[in-house]
C-alpha cells in the first residue's frame, strides 16, 4: 500500500426527498489497499459504493477516482473499476467461458477465460451455467468478472454473505491475491472478523454519516484504552477456527 490516493470523496451528499442517506462525508481511499466500508443496514454503505462506481446520482459533494472527476469523467472511471455483480446478473443459459467471452466482448477486451476461471478455482467449472454453482462458487465467478477489464480498484459488496465457513475463508484468501496483484478493493461487510483480517483501513458509517475511521488494530486499541473489557476472556481461537481445523479448508463443491 502506497500513500498515493486513488479514491478522494468531498463532502458527499445523496438525498431522496426529505430523507438523507448520505450526509456529507469525506474520506480517502489509498492505493493497494483494502478498504473497509462497515455499517448497520441502511447506514448509506451500498449508496456511497454504488455513487463512486458511477451507478447513482449524488446531490451534492465531489468524488476523485485515480485523477478522474465523477461529474467530468464517468466513462473513465467505468473502464479502471471492476465491481461484484450479483448471480442474478448473469445470463442464465450461457456457461462460465461464454459468460467471460460476453463480459469480454462488452469491455471490448481480449480475455484468456481458461487463465482467469484458474485465478478463481473455477477450471474445472467452465462448462457449466451460473445457475449450477454453489453459493461460494458463484461468488468467485462474480468476482472473476470484476477483473475481466484489469481494473485498478474493484468493489465488492458484502461479497461473503451466505457462505459457509470454508468458502468465506477461501474468497478471504482470493481477495487478498487480488489486492497483491496490485489492485485496489473496496468492500462492505457486515462480519466484523472478515473486516479485521482484511481491510487495511475501515470508515464506520451510521446514519449516514462517518463516525470513525482508522486501521482496526487501531480502533480495538482505542476503545481497550478507556478500560474496555469483555464479560468474557477472549480465547486465542475461535469456533470457526475450529471448524476449519476439522474440516480444511479445500476446495470442495461449496
Amino acid at each position: 500500500m502506497t500513500t498515493k490516493k486513488i479514491i478522494t470523496v468531498q463532502n458527499l451528499v445523496k438525498k431522496y426527498g426529505d430523507f438523507t442517506a448520505v450526509n456529507n462525508i469525506s474520506f480517502d481511499v489509498y492505493e493497494g489497499e483494502i478498504f473497509g466500508l462497515l455499517g448497520p443496514n441502511g447506514a448509506g454503505k451500498s449508496t456511497t459504493l454504488e455513487i463512486m462506481e458511477t451507478l447513482r446520482e449524488k446531490t451534492s459533494g465531489q468524488v476523485m477516482v485515480d485523477g478522474f472527476n465523477l461529474d467530468e469523467d464517468p466513462g473513465n472511471i467505468k473502464k479502471i473499476i471492476g465491481v461484484q455483480l450479483q448471480s442474478s446478473g448473469f445470463y442464465p443459459n450461457l456457461n462460465l467461458v461464454e459468460l467471460i467471452e460476453l463480459f469480454s466482448g462488452l469491455y471490448n477486451r481480449k480475455t484468456n477465460a481458461t487463465q482467469l476461471l484458474e485465478k478463481v478455482n473455477l477450471v474445472d467449472k467452465a462448462k457449466n451455467k451460473s445457475k449450477e454453482l454453489s453459493g461460494g462458487q458463484k461468488q468467485r465467478f462474480s468476482i472473476a468478472t470484476t477483473l475481466i477489464n484489469t481494473p485498478r480498484i474493484i468493489f465488492l459488496d458484502e461479497p461473503t454473505t451466505g457462505l459457509d465457513p470454508q468458502a468465506r475463508r477461501n474468497l478471504w484468501d482470493l481477495i487478498k491475491q487480488i489486492r497483491e496483484n496490485g489492485t485496489t478493493v473496496i468492500l462492505t461487510t457486515h462480519y466484523m472478523d472478515e473486516a479485521e483480517q482484511l481491510c487495511d483501513r475501515i470508515a464506520i458509517m451510521d446514519k449516514g454519516e462517518i463516525i470513525k475511521m482508522a486501521s482496526p488494530d487501531k480502533m480495538i486499541d482505542e476503545l481497550l484504552a478507556t478500560g474496555f473489557e469483555k464479560p468474557k476472556p477472549a480465547k486465542a481461537a475461535n469456533l470457526e477456527d475450529v471448524f476449519i481445523h476439522l474440516t480444511g479448508r479445500e476446495m470442495r463443491d461449496e
